[in-house]
C-alpha cells in the first residue's frame, strides 16, 4: 500500500490545483475583476493570469497522467481491467485536456494580440469565449471528482 500512497497523494493534488484552481478562477477572481477593473485593465491582468495558471496547470497534467498510469498498473492488470470509474476519470481527464489546448493553443494567443494591439472589444469577446470553456471545463472537472471520490460505477 505504501508504492501506492505516494502516485495517489500526486494525484489528489494535481487535480485539487487543476480543478480548484478553475474554481477560484471563475467564481471568485472573475466576479471581482469586474467590479474593481475597467475593460483594458481586467483584459490585461486575465493575460497574465492566465500565463501563470496555465504553467501550475501543465505541471497538473503531466502529475495526473504519470500517476494515474502508475496506480492502474499497481492496483490493476491494465486499463481493460480498471474499474468504470477509473475509465469515466480518464474520459472525462481527456476531455479536461482538449479544452485546456483549446484555451492555452488557440484563445489565449488571440485574447495576448487582442490586448496588444488594443482592440478591447476583440478581447473581451476572446475573454468570453475562454470563460465559457473554462466553465465547462470546471464542470467536467467537479465531476469527474464526484465520481473518482464517491467511485459510482465500481
Amino acid at each position: 500500500m505504501l508504492a501506492f500512497a505516494l502516485p495517489y497523494t500526486l494525484h489528489v493534488l494535481a487535480a485539487l490545483v487543476w480543478v480548484g484552481g478553475m474554481f477560484f478562477a471563475w467564481l471568485v477572481l472573475r466576479p471581482a475583476t469586474v467590479a474593481a477593473l475597467e475593460g483594458p485593465a481586467r483584459l490585461r491582468l486575465w493575460v497574465e493570469v492566465f500565463q501563470r495558471f496555465f504553467r501550475w496547470v501543465w505541471l497538473a497534467v503531466a502529475v495526473l497522467a504519470v500517476s494515474g498510469v502508475g496506480m492502474i498498473h499497481l492496483r490493476f492488470a491494465g486499463f481493460e481491467t480498471a474499474p468504470r470509474y477509473v475509465q469515466v476519470m480518464i474520459g472525462g481527464g481527456i476531455v479536461m485536456f482538449a479544452l485546456f489546448m483549446r484555451v492555452q493553443g488557440l484563445l489565449l494567443p488571440e485574447l495576448r494580440a487582442a490586448v496588444q494591439a488594443e482592440d478591447w472589444a476583440a478581447g473581451a469577446g476572446v475573454l468570453g469565449r475562454i470563460r465559457r470553456l473554462v466553465g465547462v471545463n470546471l464542470l467536467i472537472g467537479v465531476l469527474v471528482v464526484g465520481v473518482a471520490s464517491s467511485r459510482v460505477w465500481v
